[in-house]
């Protein structure tokens, strides 16, 4: 076969999803599932949130996703003792066969989502079978491969979409059906979603949704800086190895459609007031004296009309929107799609933070990265920083660039609901 024969093969291989021993907390062993469960790594707002869990129950994941040290070997070899010691106490378990596993949460608003948890085959970009759509941060991705390689395991699945064509015999027809017995674990988090899971291990089952994924290929909705981290490490092993395969959970989004919220910025160091003062011609700034939820309407409604972001840290708000079109030609790349190179991400990188403020991205010193919008702006009034809230990007730009091979600036988008971690576990060694 010729080259650009091969390379036509290898984009048609589709997803390749393999049964796993998940480990699993005993429900006996600890004070309850709730009790031990944690957003991913990269959600909980430090140090609040980490003290908030460390307290809930001594064996919370936390300890092993978010180890706390003196120095980051430390706190890996920490987590790799705390691993070992909960394996041989049992409070961790390994279930008795290799299975995939169905996982649904569900809120109180009646919000369901439900997907399918297995350990993905790795593919590299050229395979367009797993689609990023955000550049990572290297001292993230570095920071989280010391961490596997001294547990050895996948701690907590990152979250795949893709989207099923309805078929009956398709994946969510196998889900549907499992989901009519008992499940395996069942337990309602402080954040009120309702988590089960139920494991598939009859050979049909994982056969026919090997066979449907196989069609398939994966939008990364959370988790990029894992998915970096697997691959690096699986260059680091001669294949074949267990480190080929990194544990993921694959949601339908035909079925399933999730939520795409924004990753706010809390910039350390910056005051609201020289970080407005900076944006003198340049952006429109208009002064808000309103309530959060009031102040994020208006910043929904400028956004229709062109980039815009919401400043915060000093008791008030302050809509930033109408660029000067000059700047926005003089700082934005001219070499990537109109789409991207209008982003509010891209403004917000390569006008305000490079051009204006002139803030790096990747230093964690400068700039932090958080989810919960009321926390930042907590943290900016407490700090006295700068918060930058963001509007979120529509699901259907965000897979467009995703296929055309375009990349969003790191942190651009939040998908969710996110898995919570603590429920399956991943050891590489089993």
């Amino acid at each position: 076969m010729n080259s650009a024969g091969h390379s036509e093969a290898k984009a048609r291989r589709g997803l390749e999803l393999t049964p796993f021993r998940g480990l699993r907390y005993d429900p006996d062993r600890v004070g309850s599932l709730a009790a031990v469960t944690s957003p991913p790594y990269d959600v909980v707002v430090r140090p609040d949130g980490l003290h908030h869990l460390q307290s809930a129950d001594p064996h919370n994941i936390v300890r092993l996703i978010l180890p706390q040290a003196g120095t980051p070997s430390t706190r890996n070899e920490q987590a790799a003792h705390t691993l070992r010691r909960w394996l041989s106490e049992g409070v961790l378990t390994a279930d008795d066969e290799p299975g995939l596993y169905v996982y649904e949460q569900r809120d109180e608003s009646g919000l369901l989502q439900r997907g399918v948890i297995g350990a993905l085959r790795l593919s590299d970009p050229s395979e367009h079978v797993v689609l990023p759509h955000e550049d990572v941060m290297p001292h993230v991705v570095a920071d989280r491969a010391a961490l596997m390689r001294a547990t050895s395991a996948n701690l907590e699945p990152l979250l795949l979409t893709y989207r099923g064509n309805g078929s009956a015999a398709d994946t969510s027809a196998v889900l549907e059906r499992i989901i009519q017995q008992p499940p395996l674990l069942a337990t309602t988090t402080e954040d009120g979603f309702q988590h089960r899971l139920w494991a598939i291990t009859a050979p049909e089952d994982l056969a026919r949704i090997q066979s449907d994924l196989a069609h398939h290929q994966a939008l990364i909705a959370d988790g990029h800086h894992r998915w970096a981290t697997y691959r690096r490490l699986r260059a680091e092993h001669p294949s074949p190895s267990p480190w080929d395969y990194g544990l993921v959970l694959l949601v339908d989004t035909a079925r399933y459609p999730l939520r795409v919220r924004a990753i706010h910025r809390l910039l350390h160091g910056l005051p609201v007031t020289d970080a407005v003062a900076a944006l003198e011609g340049l952006f429109h700034v208009q002064r808000l004296e309103l309530p959060l939820a009031e102040a994020m309407d208006a910043l929904a409604d400028a956004a229709r009309e062109g980039n815009a972001f919401l400043l915060a840290g000093d008791g008030a708000f302050h809509l930033v929107d109408q660029p000067d079109p000059a700047l926005l030609a003089r700082t934005i790349p001219a070499d990537r799609p109109p789409a991207w190179r209008t982003l509010d991400a891209t403004v917000l990188h390569a006008t305000l933070l490079d051009h204006v403020w002139h803030i790096p991205e990747d230093d964690p010193t400068r700039i932090a990265y958080i989810h919960d919008t009321a926390a930042t702006v907590r943290k900016a009034e407490r700090d006295g920083g700068t918060a930058v809230l963001m509007h979120p990007v529509r699901e259907e730009v965000v897979r467009d660039l995703a296929r055309q091979g375009v990349t969003m600036p790191r942190k651009s988008t939040s998908f969710g609901p996110k898995p919570a971690s603590g429920l399956v576990l991943r050891a590489l060694d089993l």
